[in-house]
């Protein structure tokens, strides 16, 4: 059975709803127009089954799409340090449901309003409307960051501050077109490079297999 976010019921519900009304009102070839965005919507929120390697040492994609860039980078706000960033876009045809990159405890929740440039771009990573996460894992504090678009508004996080994350676990979800940054320990061991295409829950990302909770080597 197609399983679907919850957070889609309104655009699903409000996009039958006028092709309903549109078909008894209209009974001609418009009707396919709101006909074609209730497929649309179907298709964007839905939120399948992802099976989650069971590998304590791997770093797991938290979101579908393309590996923007991985760098290195000084985290100012959060972890204070130099991590690795990476960083990645999910276009309108991505699964847009956001999965734990590792088990852990959600320490901080943070939405920071801001503009809405195309999520692609260097400076929407900091400048856009973005949702912050930390959690506490085995490996170091790791940085999460939802990151609104040019199309989407709205990043939902579904977790709290003092919850407990499973590795492939939903937390959350971003409205069309959009970026997750994951900033990890900078012993971490980066495995995948700019240009290549991952599944959230699915994709090893990093190797953190000799990294202290502390985020140093081993």
């Amino acid at each position: 059975m197609v399983k679907f976010a919850p957070e889609g019921r309104p655009f699903i519900l409000g996009a039958v709803a006028a092709t309903v009304a549109v078909f008894i009102t209209l009974k001609n070839w418009i009707t396919a127009i709101p006909f074609a965005i209730t497929l649309f919507m179907l298709y964007f929120f839905r939120d399948p089954e992802r099976v989650t390697p069971t590998d304590g040492g791997a770093v797991i994609s938290p979101a579908d799409g393309k590996i923007l860039l991985v760098i290195e980078v000084k985290e100012e706000e959060f972890l204070k340090k130099d991590v690795r960033k990476i960083s990645i876009f999910m276009s309108p045809l991505n699964v847009h449901v956001n999965r734990a990159p590792c088990d852990g405890e959600v320490m901080s929740v943070k939405h920071t309003p801001g503009s809405f440039k195309k999520a692609f771009l260097d400076e929407a990573s900091l400048k856009n409307d973005n949702i912050a996460m930390v959690m506490k894992t085995k490996k170091g504090d790791i940085l999460l960051r939802q990151v609104a678009g040019s199309i989407a508004r709205r990043a939902v996080c579904r977790v709290r501050p003092g919850d407990t994350l499973k590795q492939g676990q939903r937390y959350g979800i971003i409205k069309f077109s959009s970026r997750v940054d994951i900033y990890l320990p900078l012993a971490a061991k980066v495995v995948v490079k700019q240009g290549d295409k991952v599944l959230a829950g699915v994709t090893v990302i990093a190797r953190c297999d000799d990294v202290s909770p502390e985020g140093e080597g081993v």
